[in-house]
């Protein structure tokens, strides 16, 4: 994260960490444990409507971003073929009860305007 960011609105701040189609739900995904791109990609794909296919430059992009901000973290073991895994990182772990906040609050007052 830039260290001018620390200095703006925090609020600005986390906008820019969790902005984007898929952030948000690929941090939810990876709170049951470390997922490959694969498996990030099928887990986007349930319950979503619309489209059945997710770019792989857009999924990659948010992906590099959310290791940017010090959300998650990517190994990759080197192998061939390629093994990628993707795990969420302490502060990553610490956004997940704020996930659950939101989660709740569209439980209570999104599901009848659905």
């Amino acid at each position: 994260m830039d260290k001018n960011d620390s200095k703006g609105c925090p609020v600005l701040t986390f906008q820019r960490m969790v902005s984007g189609k898929y952030k948000i739900r690929i941090l939810w995904d990876l709170k049951d444990g470390p997922r490959r791109y694969g498996e990030i990609r099928n887990g986007l794909l349930r319950g979503a409507s619309g489209s059945r296919e997710i770019a792989p430059r857009v999924l990659s992009r948010e992906l590099k971003a959310l290791a940017e901000f010090g959300l998650i973290q990517r190994k990759d073991f080197g192998t061939v073929p390629p093994k990628v895994e993707y795990r969420l990182t302490r502060a990553g772990k610490s956004f997940v009860p704020v996930i659950a906040a939101i989660r709740r609050w569209g439980e209570r007052h999104l599901t009848a305007a659905a």
